[in-house]
C-alpha cells in the first residue's frame, strides 16, 4: 500500500469510528503504531513540504536551514536515486533540484518525476550553476517550473518558492 493510499484508509477507519485507537489502526492497517501516530500528526501540519536534491552539503544544509526558519517542512536529498525515492514517498510540495550530480542528473531526475502518476503533479525549481540559455531552456521543455542559478539571491529564490506554491495550490483548488 502506498503512503497515499495509507493515509486515506486511516482517514476513512477514523470517519467509521472517530473512538479507534491507533494501536487498533497499526493492527489493521499492519504498520507500526509510531507510524499511525506520526501519519495522524502529519494531517494537521498544513506547512508546506520542500524536497532539496543537491549533492554539494554546502549548498543543502544552508539552504535546509534558511527554509526551515521560514516555517517548511525540509527534506534532503543527496542524489538523484534518493531524490526520486523521497518524492515517492514524501510527496512533497515543491522541489528544488540541482542539474549537475553524479550518477543521474537533475534533467533526468525531473524527467523521471514528470512521467511518474504519483509526482508528476508537484512543482520543480531547477537550482543549478548551469546558467547557459540551453540549459534553462533544457529544464523547463522537460517539465521544470522554474530555473534559478547559483549563486543565487536567498531573497529572490524565497520569493520564487511563494510564487511556485501559491500557483500550485490555486491549480490544485
Amino acid at each position: 500500500m502506498n503512503r497515499n493510499a495509507i493515509d486515506e484508509k486511516i482517514l476513512e477507519l477514523i470517519k467509521r469510528n472517530e473512538a479507534i485507537s491507533n494501536p487498533e489502526l497499526s493492527r489493521i492497517l499492519g504498520i507500526q503504531e509510531e507510524e499511525v501516530t506520526e501519519r495522524i500528526r502529519n494531517f494537521s501540519d498544513t506547512r508546506s513540504k520542500i524536497l532539496i536534491v543537491d549533492d554539494e552539503m554546502d549548498t543543502l544544509l544552508p539552504l535546509k536551514i534558511s527554509l526551515q526558519v521560514e516555517d517548511y517542512i525540509v527534506i534532503g536529498a543527496l542524489n538523484g536515486c534518493e531524490a526520486i525515492d523521497k518524492a515517492k514517498i514524501e510527496i512533497p510540495d515543491l522541489i528544488l533540484l540541482d542539474i549537475m550530480m553524479p550518477e543521474m542528473d537533475g534533467y533526468e531526475v525531473c524527467s523521471r518525476l514528470k512521467k511518474d502518476a504519483r509526482t508528476k503533479n508537484i512543482p520543480i525549481i531547477m537550482l543549478t550553476a548551469k546558467d547557459a540559455v540551453r540549459d534553462k531552456v533544457k529544464g523547463l521543455d522537460i517539465g521544470a517550473d522554474d530555473y534559478v542559478t547559483k549563486p543565487f539571491n536567498l531573497n529572490e529564490l524565497k520569493a520564487r518558492i511563494k510564487t511556485v506554491l501559491r500557483r500550485s495550490k490555486n491549480l490544485l483548488s
